[in-house]
């Protein structure tokens, strides 16, 4: 069994009679991403239309509320990834590769298409949001399972000299899979009308999935299991017990900790930076335009398919550890300066008012609460509070100034002061009111010192914000472009599924998926528009430091011992 030391040039050592012919590679490769880009695109079409899904589904709470709660179910299938990781690893281990990923598809389009099809609140009240969730969770869980059946079927499927680039189609299924997402969401916008859409149509691509799954299971239903499970289960060596084997016998598990730590954690933060929470930046915090951000986002995402497959390929060339390692690095050197630029060419203006006119919110910090609510109940009702959440929510960044205890809190903007309000006690329409009130005030203060309220387009360097959004995308791609041939190869056969699946959703599905969430509570905490790097930076320094110690190159090993 091939452990993390080995250097294990056992390519020789493969028989002949498994070598697959380019014919059937193609199918192979051709079948795994199509469905895995439909898993894809089952699983953004949720967040795509999240702000029509809170309307329909969280329409007993107010707006804001609402969308909280639209956006903490759409969470919870990132939560649920870890478990059907487990399950599925097991499953794909004990079983088989096909059997398991054919049913991960299966439980993603059916819970897909049933999204589609569940009446709302005001049809069936409170039972509405439960079975939306419900199907969301399925959705994750299913997905859990995905990524590593479908990487695993190609690499085993592999040539020793081209798992890094036949790998590395799998890794574009999320670029394709976000495109046709917002393809098909644009186009029955485009037939049935805003109005309609907004009503009924938005069902229309959850139920497009049963089509799509049709399809994606037909190609599927054509493949054979891999060689090395099919060798395996001959020899009678695959696992009885893959959990036990995974996480309970230390050489596995070391290798499992290895990849979390050293891999899976810096993939997550580096590949939501790059393609979520820049996005998050520019919009909220520089306030460029959506579909201005939309567009540089679909263009560096139409670049970032074929630069998967270079870094794939390259990887094959000079080994995993280097191109993986170069886009950790990367990324760790463009965090901070990527996003001051970012600043500098989305918005001028709010750079130059930062500097001449800064805000400094004088509040009492025992008053001061973190601004994270991850299941929407806080009112952050105190003045600090107030303040914070109407600066944060605009995008505004301050300096915090220590006042006296019990002091009212209030915003110094140039030679302007802004008064908060105490709002603890008030009922909820006073205390939305009294917010609304310190919101305009401000606005005022902060228009008269020159912040602007939108991004100005004759302003923006488009090439300057695109240059860096490339940059992100390089870092991201070239660490994720070799990442399912790496993990493949540093896990045995016997537990691979297992071993892999997990330290993979846990680092994409948690570290990553909650990236934005945490970088926002550190930024309205701080004040500083720029805190919240720090989050991604410190864990992707960790995982360098464990990368470059314990991750060895794996590219010339034998899989299918």
């Amino acid at each position: 069994m091939s452990n993390l030391g080995e250097s294990a040039d056992g390519a020789a050592n493969v028989r002949q009679d498994e070598e697959v012919s380019p014919e059937k590679m193609r199918l192979v490769v051709t079948a795994s991403a199509a469905g895995t880009v439909f898993e894809w695109y089952d699983f953004f079409i949720f967040g795509a239309l999240a702000t029509i899904i809170s309307k329909h589904f969280y329409s007993g709470v107010n707006e804001t509320a609402g969308f909280i709660y639209a956006l903490l179910t759409f969470a919870a299938g990132f939560a649920f990834r870890p478990l059907g990781a487990l399950v599925f690893g097991r499953s794909g281990d004990a079983h088989g590769r096909k059997g398991a990923f054919l049913v991960t598809m299966m439980v993603m389009g059916l819970a897909t298409f049933a999204i589609g099809l569940l009446p709302d609140y005001e049809q069936i009240g409170i039972f509405a949001p439960i079975l939306l969730i419900i199907c969301r969770i399925l959705q994750g869980f299913a997905l859990g399972g995905e990524y590593g059946g479908a990487a695993i079927y190609v690499a085993e499927h592999s040539p020793q000299n081209a798992r890094g680039f036949n790998t590395s189609w799998i890794q574009t299924s999320a670029a394709l899979g976000l495109f046709s997402a917002l393809g098909v969401i644009l186009l029955v916008r485009t037939i049935v009308g805003e109005e309609a859409f907004q009503d009924w149509g938005w069902r229309l691509p959850f139920m497009v999935s049963l089509a799509l799954l049709a399809v994606s299971m037909w190609i599927r239903l054509q493949l054979q299991e891999s060689p090395a499970f099919t060798r395996m289960k001959e020899e009678g060596a695959q696992s009885k017990a893959p959990f036990k084997e995974a996480f309970a016998e230390w050489k596995s598990l070391k290798i499992v900790l290895i990849v979390l730590f050293g891999i899976m954690i810096a993939q997550g933060v580096v590949w939501y930076t790059g393609f979520f929470y820049s996005q998050f930046f520019l919009e909220k915090t520089l306030h460029v335009e959506p579909r201005t951000v939309n567009i540089i986002l679909i263009a560096v995402t139409a670049i970032s398919a074929i630069q998967y497959v270079f870094f794939g390929w390259l990887s094959d060339k000079v080994g995993r550890k280097p191109v993986m390692l170069a886009g950790m690095l990367l990324m760790l050197v463009a965090y901070f300066p990527g996003f001051h630029i970012l600043t500098q060419a989305a918005n001028p203006a709010l750079a130059q008012a930062q500097l001449q006119s800064p805000v400094l919110l004088h509040a009492d910090p025992a008053s001061c609460s973190l601004q994270f609510d991850p299941i929407g109940k806080a009112n952050f009702a105190s003045s600090c509070d107030i303040a914070k959440s109407v600066l944060a929510s605009r995008g505004i960044p301050y300096d915090n100034v220590d006042a006296p205890e019990g002091s009212l809190a209030f915003a110094e903007i140039g030679s302007v002061k802004v008064e908060s309000v105490d709002g603890i006690g008030m009922a909820t329409a006073a205390l939305k009111a009294a917010r609304d009130d310190v919101g305009k005030r401000l606005k005022a203060a902060l228009m008269q010192a020159g912040y602007p309220e939108k991004a100005d387009p004759a302003q923006m360097n488009f090439f300057g914000i695109f240059g860096i959004m490339l940059i992100f995308s390089t870092a991201a791609t070239a660490l994720f472009g070799p990442l399912a041939a790496c993990l493949v190869e540093l896990f045995p056969t016997r537990v691979r599924y297992t071993g892999m699946s997990l330290p993979y959703n846990i680092g994409t599905g948690w570290f990553g998926g909650f990236l934005p969430a945490v970088a926002l509570a550190i930024v309205a905490a701080t004040g500083n528009i720029f805190a919240g790097l720090w989050y991604p930076f410190l864990v992707t320094c960790v995982a360098v430091v464990i990368f470059i110690i314990f991750v060895p190159e794996t590219r010339h090993r034998d899989i299918r011992q």
